[in-house]
């Protein structure tokens, strides 16, 4: 199973392209995003897998935020919110009619985030089935596992296409050899460090390395005040941000039990065409698009 983090994969096909698209007509409409999105869905199929898998792409909610910003309303406070910013949502609709028109599932729940979804999905799935999740989010790696010696558990991992070839697919054994932490531990990693795209700032003096020793051995945030690793200034820091620490990771701890308005199926996707073709059947070369679908929401 494929799961593609729908808003990733749409700013990096707005802001990540060198060049931009134009329709053929007088107008010489931006329409980047749309090729770009469905050139990049493409392209991480047939470069980086031996067969159509099935896709679903999971968007963020308009509201999926909300829980999180009530617990801590500083959450993603940093955020560009600029038009140049949000260009790319306005090709949402027109990639949500393409991804339609060729029966490419696509879910949003308005109070969800994609990142709580997709989690959820990975648990709905069955252990039988390899998950394969595009993103350039590292958030993700919570996620992550190895398949067992008994073969009953198949692999989470993660693609990330905008890394250069052969580093592009990142199991445990990565996070691990970067970080010093197992998947397991890296929300209590990252509630120690920051995590300066979701606005966290973490705890004052404690960066990747450091929060990596105090969890070294497989240790979690519940185990360091018992740990005795919690000394000195550092140590200190830590003690006085300690019920912040503990909502931080509550916050980059992916959900598990969203609501799904529909679950994997285990059906191959067909294989899309060209995003020339794609974007022939949008209508978007020379006329006027066709009407958005309607999001799902819960």
């Amino acid at each position: 199973m494929f799961l593609i983090d729908g808003h990733n994969l749409l700013f990096r096909a707005c802001f990540g392209t060198p060049a931009e698209i134009y329709s053929r007509d007088a107008e010489r409409r931006d329409i980047t995003t749309e090729f770009m999105f469905f050139a990049l869905l493409r392209k991480a199929v047939t470069a980086e897998l031996d067969s159509w898998p099935e896709i679903l792409v999971v968007f963020d909610g308009e509201h999926g935020s909300a829980e999180r910003q009530a617990s801590d309303a500083d959450y993603k406070a940093n955020r560009d919110t600029s038009d140049t910013a949000r260009r790319p949502l306005e090709a949402l609709a027109n990639v949500k009619t393409g991804l339609d028109l060729f029966g490419i599932t696509w879910i949003e729940i308005d109070d969800a985030e994609a990142d709580d979804v997709i989690a959820t999905l990975t648990a709905a799935t069955s252990a039988e089935r390899d998950v394969l999740i595009l993103s350039m989010d590292q958030d993700f790696y919570q996620l992550l596992t190895d398949p067992d010696s008994h073969g009953t558990r198949q692999p989470i991992r993660i693609l990330n296409t905008a890394r250069r070839p052969g580093s592009r697919l990142i199991g445990p054994a990565d996070v691990l050899t970067r970080y010093g932490v197992h998947p397991a531990q890296f929300a209590d990693l990252r509630a120690l460090s920051g995590d300066s795209s979701d606005n966290i700032p973490g705890v004052r003096g404690i960066g990747p390395k450091t929060a990596a020793a105090l969890l070294a051995g497989g240790l979690t945030l519940e185990d360091l005040p018992a740990s005795g690793r919690l000394i000195g200034a550092k140590g200190a820091a830590v003690h006085a941000a300690w019920p912040q620490v503990l909502t931080w990771r509550a916050m980059i701890r992916m959900r598990h039990d969203v609501p799904l308005p529909r679950t994997p199926t285990g059906i191959a996707t067909t294989p899309l065409p060209i995003p020339g073709d794609v974007i022939a059947q949008l209508g978007l070369w020379a006329t006027t698009p066709p009407a958005p679908t309607t999001p799902i929401a819960l």
